[in-house]
């Protein structure tokens, strides 16, 4: 084989062929942008957040609770204490806050702050100053998005319980905090020292209570664990350290990476479609040139380096340029995401991701380009002097041919492993996208097949001629249908599941739905809040009691040796977490009886074990069924209960729905707090419901769905923004691989044309012919990338999210037609220079 000549050979042919491929190092460069970008942005989270490590806990260690500390654990923290460490406490509730001036009320989560806390990082206000003043007096310091709730600003004054508090601030950022999340709850911190005086504490009240600990040396906090960690585990309090919130945050951050660069790896591969495209037909019009060379000489292997080299040349320069791409992306990324990160990113230049990057774009061009490719090493020297000469030996017996099928596939899976947050979902998003790209193919295969069988040779030459073009030599349907429907299996995934999910997320002024839900209501306030409910027009739906318990005893062994004796032990969070209960005698729709039977009958033996029913997942969690009982710790009191039935309950449906459900005749006298379900369809009236009871009540805690289902809207958006944000790479590209494909096979849409011409057809009806192809290839790919991209989203939908699924039929069509209006137009405007040439200069330039 001669080198030299390969080189030289392979340099003039890239000069004499930059237009025609040029379009493809677009499509290798987006492809390589998108995971350099998310592989760089990737690094950058992951030093960001061991940099902040000890910012994000705000401390060294966290105790958490959902009851007040014993004083056991108390004289355990004043051991460390007395040793040097600081502490500091934050009790998290929710709570009402109500600004008299407007009258507006607003569910916030109400943090009673004591001590120097955060003892790392700091807590920017708006003034700077006023975190520091929030002891001085009665002072609150609010999220800005709960001013504009309440219609209020700094210096009014609100109610929080029982008292009154002058609003001194508003917070900007709080170390290890997600400030966007903050629009369904937001924050308002007081001093710890007035949370008594509220009256919000009380019995049945969602508390929780958090103590962080200051300590010099790290190996402290290690022993303090290590020596009491069956007692705390005893008094259920729950722990976090530096380091366990560093590895959580960085496995969160890190899958949500992953994800996005699934899509982004979705561009490269359709880059290289793009690029085995374009190479087909680059290959397919230099086949004389090969055969010619064979004449003069050349090896096989010879002329098949002259054009491997090139298409190597081809991969390198996409490559490269999509680094530099990537690179720039990077460095937009902190700001366009900041409101979703806990932590501040600065970028930094990662040299190995931009490597791996441009040799990643170079294998994926070669590879995708060597399947055209080989087809040089069968070109006859014959050729050159008789076109219709047959190459020997058919390319499904190419050995080389298979090998690199199976290099490709194993590339593919490889990359989507590497690039998943685990294997199973690398497996997964593979097998996705080779089914996708399959189906494509298959559907543009049968579209040239029916084209062809089912000719319409009656309607008029110009759809006769443009349905010809669909199976003609050189045709782009098989290119233009993968391009087209890619980004449009793409858009629709992600339409169906954002449907789906804003659909289960909907909770107010959909039709019957309840709109208000009132909780932490005390069982002798109830009949004076149905009464303010009823006076004010609204519809009670249920008024359901709520009992909170905790498992005493599973089978009759004692909770604290369950994780000892039992052979086969359930999780520690199922057997020490809280529960709360509720009796009726009757399943809601929400319900399905799985096993067992539901009573029917009044208790049988009033001393026997009362009957509960158990929800279908926890049973398996806690590792019982029918029959099996547990005992109860219910303010002291033990009862227990034998298993009678297990449902199974739609979670997603907007109900009071429990794990467990007690037979009536139990818990009548247990010490029990209340819920009720509203619907009050007029806004004016539902804010004067709000006020009306916490004026009354101020412990009561009120959520109104309608203010929540915004904030959730905001929320569902902006993720699926990041998600349409990578899918636009893809999409992008597709458009480039589109107009490659028309740019490539311009030779011969030129030559047709002039012939066309003068055989007397005229501008117009070779426009209606080009214009019939691209609607028929564009209507291919809209029809068959939005079957795919329902069947992709239904397919997360239920089986990822569990929920049932929507689909946004006038966002699809919308989808659909949009992707069809863009391939007739790209096919209309890189078809215009055929229209304009004579056809006697082109056919002379074309016939030599």
């Amino acid at each position: 084989m001669n080198w030299r000549f390969s080189i030289r050979m392979a340099r003039r042919e890239g000069r004499a062929s930059r237009g025609r491929l040029g379009l493809y190092v677009g499509a290798i460069t987006i492809g390589v942008g998108a995971l350099v970008a998310i592989n760089a942005y990737r690094g950058d989270l992951q030093r960001a957040v061991r940099a902040e490590s000890r910012t994000l806990l705000g401390a060294d260690l966290e105790l958490r609770s959902r009851t007040p500390f014993l004083d056991s654990l108390e004289a355990l923290v004043d051991s460390l204490v007395a040793e040097g460490a600081e502490r500091a406490r934050v009790t998290t509730l929710g709570s009402m806050v109500f600004a008299e001036a407007t009258g507006q009320t607003r569910l916030a989560q109400l943090r009673a702050v004591e001590g120097n806390y955060p003892f790392y990082g700091e807590i920017e206000t708006e003034p700077a100053d006023a975190w520091s003043q929030l002891t001085a007096g009665r002072n609150v310091i609010v999220d800005p998005a709960l001013l504009l709730y309440l219609d209020a600003a700094i210096g009014d004054s609100v109610a929080i319980g029982d008292l009154r508090f002058a609003i001194t601030g508003t917070v900007r950022s709080v170390p290890g905090e997600v400030s966007f999340f903050t629009a369904i709850g937001p924050r308002a911190f007081v001093d710890a020292r007035h949370l008594p005086g509220t009256g919000l504490v009380q019995f049945g009240s969602l508390v929780r209570y958090a103590m962080y600990l200051q300590v010099a040396d790290s190996r402290e906090v290690e022993r303090f664990l290590n020596t009491h960690n069956e007692q705390l585990q005893g008094w259920r309090i729950g722990y976090d350290t530096v380091a366990e919130r560093e590895e959580e945050l960085t496995e969160i951050l890190d899958t949500q990476a992953r994800f996005l660069g699934l899509i982004g790896l979705i561009a490269l591969l359709l880059g290289g479609i793009g690029v085995a495209s374009a190479i087909h037909v680059y290959v397919s019009s230099k086949l004389p040139t090969v055969a010619t060379l064979r004449c003069l000489g050349a090896t096989p292997s010879t002329a098949f380096t002259t054009y491997l080299l090139e298409a190597a040349a081809l991969g390198l320069a996409g490559a490269v340029l999509g680094a530099g791409l990537g690179v720039g992306i990077q460095l937009a990324l902190p700001y366009v995401l900041a409101d979703f990160l806990p932590v501040q990113i600065v970028p930094r230049f990662s040299p190995a991701v931009v490597a791996g990057g441009i040799a990643l774009g170079v294998a994926v061009a070669l590879l995708f380009a060597l399947l055209p490719l080989l087809a040089i090493r069968r070109v006859s020297p014959l050729r050159a002097l008789r076109h219709d000469v047959e190459d020997l030996g058919a390319w499904y017996r190419d050995r080389a041919r298979w090998g690199v099928v199976a290099s490709l596939i194993a590339l593919a899976v490889a990359l989507s492993i590497w690039q998943a947050p685990h294997w199973a979902a690398g497996l997964a998003f593979g097998g996705g996208v080779a089914t996708s790209i399959a189906v494509l193919w298959l559907f543009a295969l049968l579209l040239r097949r029916l084209a062809r069988r089912y000719f319409p040779r009656r309607a008029p030459y110009p759809f006769r001629q443009g349905i010809a073009n669909l199976f003609r030599p050189h045709n782009q349907t098989i290119a233009v249908t993968l391009a087209a429907g890619f980004g449009i299996f793409l858009l629709a995934t992600v339409g169906v599941v954002q449907r789906s999910l804003l659909t289960q997320l909907t909770l107010a002024d959909d039709g019957p739905r309840p709109n208000l839900v009132l909780f932490d209501v005390q069982q002798d306030q109830s009949d004076t809040v149905v009464a303010i409910l009823e006076a004010s027009g609204s519809e009670i739906r249920e008024v359901t009691p709520i009992i909170p318990a905790r498992i005493a005893a599973l089978r009759g062994i004692p909770v604290a040796d369950v994780q000892r004796e039992d052979p086969d032990p359930p999780d520690r969070w199922a057997i020490r977490r809280e529960y709360r209960h509720t009796y009726r005698d009757t399943m809601t729709a929400t319900e399905e009886l799985v096993r067992g039977t539901w009573w029917t009958e009044p208790r049988p033996a009033a001393d026997g074990p009362a009957r509960v029913s158990i929800e279908e997942d926890l049973a398996a969690e806690l590792r019982v069924d029918v029959g099996d009982r547990i005992t109860w710790d219910i303010q002291g009191v033990q009862i227990e209960t034998e298993i009678a039935s297990v449902r199974r309950v739609d979670w997603a449906r907007f109900e009071t729905n429990f794990f467990f459900v007690f037979e009536p005749g139990v818990l009548e006298s247990a010490p029990q707090t209340v819920v009720a379900l509203v619907r009050q369809p007029d806004e004016t009236l539902r804010n004067t419901v709000q006020r009306d009871v916490v004026r009354r009540f101020p412990n009561v805690s009120i959520v109104d769905l309608a203010s929540v289902q915004e904030a959730l809207d905001g929320i569902v958006s902006n993720v699926t923004l990041a998600i349409r944000f990578m899918a636009l790479f893809s999409i992008v590209t597709g458009i480039i691989v589109l107009i490659g494909a028309v740019a490539t096979s311009r030779f011969q849409r030129l030559r047709e044309s002039a012939l066309l011409r003068t055989l007397g057809a005229r501008s117009h009806q070779v426009r209606l012919v080009l214009v019939t192809e691209y609607a028929a290839l564009g209507g291919l790919a809209a029809i068959t990338g939005t079957l795919l991209g329902v069947a992709a989203g239904w397919s997360l939908v239920r089986f990822f999210f569990e929920i049932e699924a929507s689909i946004p039929v006038g966002q699809l069509i919308a989808i659909a037609g949009g992707a069809l209006a863009i391939t007739m137009a790209v096919g209309a405007t890189s078809s215009r220079d055929v229209l304009r040439q004579a056809p006697l200069s082109v056919l002379r330039r074309l016939t030599g």
